[in-house]
């Protein structure tokens, strides 16, 4: 009988023990988790900690999930070891467990500043359930904040503060929110959105240190320049420190995550990894890539697991990610690969209108669109059919793209 061991009780090891589960209703199933609740939606916990939803509709599966399926589930389990010769996990409770096939899913944490008080009352990262439970908690109760990280991953502290009334200063290195993704009129209209809100953007910041009163609440952050934000409340999302300490030096090829092909097999035989952990190789993209959509860390989940059952090379990873933001009057989504590409062209429609295309060699390998979301559905198909369209950017800029006016693969 297989063993399937499964380090990671997120969408992506949740997927996968799924899909194991259909391909092999005979195998042994486990899986590993250090959380203490089973699978929740991250997407959804924003929404909780705006205080726009309560905590039912958030969690996905519940203990009994995994029983009427047979896997087992360890909750607040930390795994301490993996020996890849004998094929054993170890846990902290003393517990070894055997495998036959792996699967790494562990993503990550968020990464804390490298200042003074950055671990103060007050200041939070944003990633699990219980992260959300202390920011509702913690802005509810809060006058006035500061952000801090000019991500996706921030702009939901700015949401969480202009839906619980705390007026805030988001501060940025750069000179503009995502400035990797988003040129000065796409961002001015993010930066609209929040100073509707009560977010004011702050750039050429950041933090140097915060200060905190005589119990250990933060009260201020300074910046570089030595300006002083008062605040009772902090966001950090400054990026993901990915969790493979437990790994320790075995012979697992990492660069800014764990290196796997297209078919999530990683550089060690018989050991998978899947989701926000992954540095996977792009087949659309024609290089390693990474990506923390919830919808590609259910598929590579998915891919992983049919790969696993297999004992074989059966499905490869082709995806096109997409992630949306939905705190302000007008929709934001980005998709793909918008950080790349060697050529871009844009155009802003209104005062919340915008949109840009990525290219590569000629390829769509991304974009942002801002407002209007109606040509997603063409550029993703663009994307997968890997046409060559740089010399069409004028109709992908029209304000309704139609596909059947670019000219065919062949004429080109």
């Amino acid at each position: 009988m297989t063993q399937y061991v499964i380090i990671g009780d997120g969408i992506s090891g949740s997927s996968a023990a799924e899909t194991l589960r259909e391909e092999e209703p005979e195998a042994e199933i486990t899986v590993i988790t250090d959380e203490g609740e089973p699978l929740y939606n991250r997407i959804l916990i924003k929404e909780h900690a705006k205080g726009k939803l309560p905590e039912a509709p958030i969690s996905i599966h519940d203990e009994e999930w995994y029983a009427e399926r047979d896997i087992e589930l360890s909750l607040n389990t930390h795994v301490t070891s993996v020996d890849t010769d004998a094929k054993v996990v170890h846990t902290h409770e003393g517990d070894d467990l055997e495998y036959d096939k792996l699967l790494i899913a562990t993503g990550g944490t968020p990464t804390q500043l490298p200042v003074d008080n950055s671990d103060a009352d007050g200041v939070h990262h944003f990633w699990t359930f219980q992260d959300a439970r202390a920011i509702r908690e913690s802005s509810e109760a809060a006058d006035r904040g500061v952000i801090v990280g000019a991500g996706l991953l921030g702009i939901d502290f700015a949401a969480v503060c202009g839906a619980q009334g705390v007026e805030a200063d988001y501060l940025m290195r750069g000179d503009r929110w995502w400035r990797y993704a988003l040129s000065a009129d796409g961002a001015e209209i993010m930066h609209e959105g929040m100073r509707e809100v009560g977010v004011e953007p702050v750039f050429d910041s950041g933090v140097d240190q915060f200060e905190v009163d005589d119990d250990g609440h933060v009260t201020a952050a300074i910046d570089p320049n030595g300006e002083r934000y008062p605040c009772d409340f902090a966001g950090v999302a400054i990026g993901l420190t990915f969790n493979t300490e437990f790994l320790g030096d075995i012979d697992l090829e990492e660069e800014n995550g764990i290196v796997v092909d297209e078919y999530m097999q990683t550089s060690i035989d018989d050991v998978y990894a899947a989701g926000d952990i992954t540095r996977f190789y792009d087949v659309l993209l024609g290089e390693q890539a990474q990506n923390g959509s919830w919808g590609s860390a259910k598929e590579q989940g998915r891919v992983a697991a049919i790969n696993m059952a297999a004992d074989d090379e059966a499905e490869g990873f082709e995806w096109v990610s997409s992630y949306s933001i939905t705190h302000f009057d007008f929709p934001f989504l980005s998709f793909g690969h918008p950080t790349l590409g060697d050529d871009h062209a844009e155009r802003r429609y209104s005062d919340t209108e915008w949109r840009r295309i990525a290219f590569k060699d000629g390829k769509i390998v991304g974009g942002v669109l801002i407002g209007d979301l109606s040509p997603q559905s063409t550029f993703k198909q663009l994307m997968r059919e890997q046409r060559d369209v740089a010399d069409q950017a004028d109709v992908l800029l029209e304000q309704s793209v139609d596909i059947d006016e670019l000219a065919p693969p062949q004429e080109q």
